[in-house]
């Protein structure tokens, strides 16, 4: 595949989606061709049944494949799923030369450091993300590279998860014949492709409703600040429509997208739907105030559980006050009157988030559905992570040819940014894979 092109790989509890993407030249993603496959071996966002879930992810792949009229070879993928917590801890290194600046290496080191974290049997640290750094006791340093300094410490948002589930997402992928690129946390992806950089300064939480899983990413000063996985989304509606009206899951899911709302106010006494009867049974029916009694229950207990977590990052402090509020995105941000009650619940500024923050103009509508968020997100990650290797294969090539003049060496080193946590991850997973075969 070239090199400006990314595929991402979206393995959710309802659908895969597999999206193929590039940058145009105004440095906008064009998505070339999507695929979409009903997800049958995932559940929470774990992977519980390997054989189908690498069908589904064939299935989505061709159809990507097909559109797009190219290849896939390698993809970049979400972690998600019920397993992922996070934790903030403090680290701090003592340089052996105050002399020297401080450079790249010292911040590998205080970050290597925070990974030898001892974990709960099972887990791994998936990111390890710096928030600010302080050097001899000076606070709020944003980029500590080139100041001196003898200590130099750190606040760090760490997230964590279940090695067994990552690796089996790494294993379903391969099987499928597909490399695995890269991996990244769901909740950033869908950030990335949805929160504008204003918004993530001003502070934001965002809230990805899923099929299994909500997810949440809260960004405060243009930092992520927590992330946490709620393991409740929009099949928790279906199955109490279904429960709730004695129907089949099909009629829930239609009648819940069709007719549903989260505000039970607005529907009259005398709404009613009437829904085919199972072989020859007589129709039932439903007043749409009922239905819409049994989503609000449910989604009034998601918020509820997101705005716990939105106050555990301590949103009611004067200094970490969300300003920009709310943004709702994923399949189950299109429940109507979702926005209405989720503000009514938080009391914070609240929008809906399409992914077209950073997509060509001409995108067609479907891709700019909340449902497509994370995929957008993930295919944004591939094109960067495609970037950074292009930069890293720049600088190797300068420093071969530029042995002899020293100076020039040094204008160009600056490019080689610091691996991302992610990168180390994803060839631990490969090697894990590669040694299991």
């Amino acid at each position: 595949m070239e090199n400006n092109i990314a595929v991402g790989l979206d393995i959710g509890t309802t659908k895969i989606v597999a999206m193929i993407g590039r940058k145009n030249e105004y440095g906008k993603v064009e998505i070339l061709g999507i695929g979409k496959s009903k997800s049958l071996g995932v559940h929470r966002g774990v992977v519980n049944n390997i054989t189908q879930t690498i069908q589904s992810i064939q299935l989505a792949v061709q159809e990507a494949e097909t559109a797009a009229g190219m290849k896939i070879e390698g993809v970049t993928v979400g972690i998600a799923g019920q397993h992922i917590r996070s934790l903030q801890h403090s680290d701090y290194i003592t340089r052996a030369n105050s002399e020297l600046v401080i450079d790249e290496e010292d911040i590998d080191r205080l970050i290597n450091q925070v990974h030898k974290l001892v974990m709960l049997p099972g887990e791994e640290i998936i990111h390890v993300l710096p928030q600010e750094y302080k050097v001899d006791g000076q606070a709020e340093i944003k980029e500590p590279v080139g100041m001196y300094g003898g200590r130099l410490e750190a606040n760090f948002h760490v997230v964590v998860g279940q090695v067994s589930s990552i690796r089996n997402v790494g294993r379903c992928i391969q099987s499928a014949g597909l490399d695995l690129e890269g991996v990244t946390l769901e909740p950033l992806a869908s950030a990335n492709a949805v929160l504008s950089q204003e918004e993530k300064e001003a502070g934001v939480a965002l809230i990805d409703i899923g099929g299994g899983t909500t997810d949440l990413a809260i960004f405060r000063d243009g930092i992520i600040r927590h992330t946490a996985v709620i393991p409740f989304g929009g099949n928790v509606i279906t199955e109490d429509i279904k429960e709730g009206c004695s129907i089949i899951e099909k009629q829930a899911e239609l009648l819940k997208i069709k007719f549903g709302s989260a505000w039970p106010g607005e529907n009259k006494d005398n709404e009613i739907v009437s829904i085919p009867g199972l072989r020859g049974r007589e129709p039932k029916e439903i007043t749409l105030k009922n239905l819409s009694k049994i989503i609000h229950a449910r989604v009034v207990e998601i918020v509820e559980q997101v705005y716990v977590e939105i106050k555990n990052y301590g949103h009611e402090e004067q200094k970490k006050k969300l300003i920009a509020g709310i943004v709702l995105t994923g399949g189950g941000a299109q429940l109507k009157h979702l926005k209405q009650l989720v503000e009514y619940i938080t009391g914070m500024d609240t929008r809906i988030g399409f992914p077209n923050e950073h997509l060509a103009g001409d995108s067609d509508g479907e891709i700019t559905s909340p449902l497509f968020a994370t995929a957008v997100g993930l295919v944004m990650d591939g094109l960067k992570r495609n970037e950074r290797k292009k930069a890293e294969v720049i600088v190797e090539e300068s420093d071969s040819l530029m042995e002899e003049t020293k100076e020039e060496t040094e204008a160009i080193q600056p490019v080689k940014e610091r691996r991302s946590f992610l990168d180390k991850l994803t060839e631990k997973v490969k090697d894990f894979l590669d040694n299991a075969e």
